[in-house]
């Protein structure tokens, strides 16, 4: 059995963990596809790809070419292209397509949150809540603030970001987990009195949200995209692999 997971995430690489453990080598065949973006990602067990397949027209092809059996989209919640290219690819190489998406946050008493459907949205709300923003929304984004010349803006990446940027930026380049005790420095030392993220859910980069609500501070959330109709959807890699089994019987051969 051949599985290509679209990953990058911290559950994909812990899906393809539990696969490649199943009974080696007579366990299912394991790829993991990374989009490139991370100059120095963590690399999974099995095989790996970096970089993309030219559109569902391309993964399409992919798929067929090598024989997939399952395609899992265990990419990040907000990689809505990608998840889109994935469920247009598997109907049409007729792959059985599985998407794993970690839950969402959600609020709770003591939360002052104000939902956002987009980073544009998030933007426009911004002028009324604070001048000092902790901007966690990833380096991709960045262009959705680029027009607001009074807020000042930590952000926080694991690369640089690329322009256009806002005028007032200060960049911190670190990679998740974060503790809560770092969470409440930085935003003591910083100043800060707005969080902006996106609804990534997740344990390594919750603490952001309880450093918030201590504070009392305003948190921007943007809401995730859906995932297409009619995918089957699981929260966790141990559900991943139970899923498959279900489908699939036994994973070695």
């Amino acid at each position: 059995m051949h599985i290509l997971i679209l990953g990058g995430t911290t559950e994909a690489r812990r899906l393809a963990e539990l696969l490649t453990a199943v009974d080696p080598p007579s366990g299912p065949r394991v790829t993991s596809s990374l989009a490139g973006r991370v100059a120095t990602p963590r690399l999974p067990p099995g095989e790996v790809r970096i970089g993309g397949f030219g559109g569902a027209d391309g993964l399409a092809d992919w798929l067929r070419e090598h024989t997939v059996d399952l395609l899992v989209d265990a990419t990040h919640p907000f990689a809505g292209t990608i998840s889109f290219n994935a469920a247009l690819a598997a109907a049409t190489a007729h792959v059985p397509l599985l998407a794993l998406r970690r839950p969402g946050w959600g609020p709770v008493d003591g939360d002052d949150w104000h939902e956002a459907g987009s980073l544009a949205g998030a933007a426009a709300l911004l002028p009324g809540l604070g001048r000092r923003i902790f901007l966690t929304t990833g380096r991709m984004g960045l262009a959705a603030f680029a027009h607001l010349d009074d807020p000042w803006f930590l952000v926080r990446s694991v690369d640089p970001p690329e322009p256009p940027c806002p005028a007032r930026t200060e960049v911190v380049l670190d990679r998740g987990p974060f503790t809560l005790d770092g969470e409440r420095a930085l935003l003591r030392d910083h100043r800060i009195d707005v969080l902006v993220t996106k609804d990534s859910g997740g344990a390594a980069t919750a603490p952001k949200l309880t450093a918030a609500r201590e504070a009392g501070l305003p948190v921007v959330v943007v809401r995730r995209p859906p995932v297409p109709a009619g995918v089957p959807v699981v929260p966790g890699p141990a559900e991943a692999v139970e899923w498959i089994r279900t489908a699939y019987g036994p994973l070695t051969r």
